[in-house]
């Protein structure tokens, strides 16, 4: 049998093409149609974001409404009295929370054995805990020793000899002043003893 296409024009495969663009076709409708979707729940998303803002504000409005009448409820030294009993109990919080253990610690591992501590004074500010140590030392460059191990340790700051006085028996007298920090003191387990 001879097969043998006698046709005037080339011969198409319609079906195909009807098929392939149909396709096309339903695969658009089909984005569009998620497309409207998702634009129908980002309307309402913003509808509903938008509600909760409106409502926030009128919140924050009235908040600030009941804060206002209870500032100008209150006289202006009763807030000062709060705040001042309020930074008391700060100062004495700050007191209570002082650990004489590990001071003392940091002071026995720096404290050279030609100085003798007198006396401790820790005085409470709002930038840490200033101390006054009185020492007593055979020598000035061992008082000098001490200070220079008790900054080293980093948890003292700015000690400096603010009285120095040799005393009858030729021993030197001093009071030192400086700025305890234990708060920075990863050095307060480092300090080694002096010699």
């Amino acid at each position: 049998m001879l097969r043998t296409n006698l046709a005037t024009r080339p011969f198409y495969n319609e079906r195909v093409v009807h098929v392939v663009l149909a396709l096309a076709g339903a695969a658009a409708l089909v984005g569009m149609a998620a497309g409207i979707a998702r634009a129908v729940d980002v309307d309402r998303s913003q509808a509903a974001l938008t509600a909760a803002a409106e409502a926030a504000e009128r919140d924050a409005a009235q908040l600030a409404g009941r804060a206002s009448s209870v500032r100008q409820a209150m006289a202006a030294g009763e807030v000062e009295s709060i705040a001042e009993a309020v930074a008391e109990a700060n100062r004495l919080v700050d007191r209570r929370t002082f650990s004489w253990t590990a001071f003392f610690n940091v002071i026995d591992r720096t404290l050279p054995s030609g100085v003798m501590l007198t006396a401790i004074r820790p005085q409470h500010g709002d930038d840490g805990v200033g101390v006054a140590v009185g020492v007593i030392g055979r020598r000035v460059a061992d008082i000098d020793a001490f200070i220079g191990l008790l900054e080293e340790t980093g948890v003292f700051a700015d000690v400096l000899a603010r009285e120095e006085e040799m005393l009858a028996d030729g021993t030197y007298r001093a009071r030192l002043t400086g700025r305890y920090r234990p708060d920075r003191g990863g050095g307060a387990g480092d300090g080694e003893a002096a010699p």
